[in-house]
C-alpha cells in the first residue's frame, strides 16, 4: 500500500472518530441547558448511551463495510450559582466507553475493540438576560419569557490514548467550544436555538508520530419543548453540524463533515429530588455517507439549599 493511500485512510478513519465524538459532544448538551435554575443547587447524573451504525468513506479509499458499536456511560456533576445577578452553572462530565469497530482495509479484515475513560469535559454556562439568580424558595414565582445565555466547554486530553492505534477513546488534544443559547417560552411551550463552534488544538502524536490538525466544527442545536404541570417535559430535538476538515502532516483531506440529526428527549420526575431522562436520535442526512442511531438513559439526583443532604 502506498504512503499516499495509507495517509488518506488515516484521514478517513480520523474523521470517522471525530464524527462520533462530535455527536456525543452535541448530545451531552441536552435541551434546557440555559433554563433558569435556583442558585445553590447540586446535581449528580449518571447516564448510559448506546449507539451503532456504519462508517462510510470516500470510494477511492480502501476502507469498506465498516460498522461500529458503542456502549458509553458518563458521570456528571453540576452546580448552580449566581454570576453578575444572573443564574449560572458549572459542570464536569467524565465519560467511559466500550467501543468496537470492524471492516475491510485494503481487502484485509480489521477489528478494533477498546474500553476505558474518554476525555473529560468542563463547562461554565451563564445567562445574560431573562434568568435572574434567586434561591429555591423564591423560584416558584418565576416565569420564563426570553432568555439569552452563553457557555464555554473545554475538553482535556486525559482519556485513554494509544498512538499506535488509529481509533482511540481520547483525542490527545484540547478542544474549546463557545456557545450562544436563546430560549423563548410561550406558556407551556419553549423553543431553543444554540449555535456553537468547536476549536481543536493539533494532535502531534497521531498514529506513530504523525500530526493531525482539524478545522473548526460548527454546530447548531434546536429543540421544541413541552412542559407539563407534573414537572415532566418532552422535546423534539434537532442537530446540524458542518466543518471539521482534517489535515494530516500538511495534507488536507476531502472530508468536511455536514450532518443533520433528529431525536427526542423525555424527562420524568420520580420524586422531589430524583428524575429520569430518556433520549434517542438518528441521522437524517450525512455528507460523509455515515449514519448511526443512538438511545440513552440518565438518572439525576439534586440536593442543596431547600433540599435535604445526600444520604450517608
Amino acid at each position: 500500500m502506498s504512503d499516499r493511500i495509507r495517509n488518506r485512510i488515516c484521514i478517513g478513519l480520523a474523521v470517522a472518530a471525530t464524527m462520533i465524538a462530535a455527536e456525543a459532544n452535541g448530545q451531552d448538551a441536552e435541551p434546557r441547558l440555559y433554563s433558569n435554575t435556583p442558585v445553590g443547587l447540586n446535581f449528580l447524573l449518571a447516564g448510559y448511551l448506546y449507539s451503532q451504525g456504519k462508517l462510510a468513506f470516500d470510494p477511492s479509499l480502501a476502507v469498506v463495510d465498516t460498522r461500529f458499536q458503542s456502549h458509553a456511560g458518563a458521570m456528571a456533576y453540576v452546580r448552580s450559582f449566581e454570576l453578575f445577578g444572573q443564574s449560572a452553572k458549572f459542570d464536569v462530565i467524565v465519560p467511559y466507553a466500550a467501543f468496537s469497530a470492524h471492516g475491510l482495509v485494503a481487502d484485509v479484515p480489521r477489528e478494533r475493540q477498546m474500553n476505558g475513560l474518554g476525555d473529560p469535559r468542563f463547562r461554565v454556562s451563564m445567562n445574560l438576560f431573562g434568568a435572574p439568580a434567586m434561591p429555591l424558595k423564591e423560584f416558584a414565582n418565576y416565569r420564563q419569557d426570553l432568555l439569552v445565555g452563553v457557555s464555554l466547554q473545554v475538553s482535556a486530553p486525559l482519556g485513554q490514548y494509544d498512538d499506535n492505534k488509529l481509533l482511540n477513546l481520547g483525542a490527545n488534544r484540547w478542544s474549546f467550544r463557545p456557545e450562544l443559547g436563546i430560549s423563548k417560552a410561550w406558556g407551556p411551550w419553549t423553543v431553543e436555538v444554540a449555535p456553537s463552534v468547536t476549536f481543536f488544538t493539533d494532535n502531534s502524536d497521531f498514529f506513530i508520530g504523525n500530526r493531525l490538525a482539524q478545522a473548526p466544527l460548527y454546530l447548531v442545536r434546536g429543540a421544541v419543548i413541552r412542559n407539563l404541570d407534573s414537572g415532566a417535559w418532552f422535546s423534539l430535538d434537532g442537530l446540524y453540524l458542518k466543518g471539521a476538515r482534517t489535515t494530516l502532516n500538511g495534507l488536507p483531506g476531502d472530508n468536511e463533515q455536514e450532518n443533520v440529526r433528529a431525536g427526542f428527549t423525555i424527562s420524568v420526575p420520580v420524586d422531589r429530588q430524583n428524575s429520569i431522562k430518556f433520549n434517542a436520535g438518528t441521522g437524517v442526512y450525512s455528507r460523509t455517507g455515515s449514519g448511526f442511531g443512538l438511545v440513552g438513559l440518565a438518572w439525576q439526583y439534586r440536593w442543596g439549599e431547600g433540599y435535604p443532604p445526600l444520604p450517608r
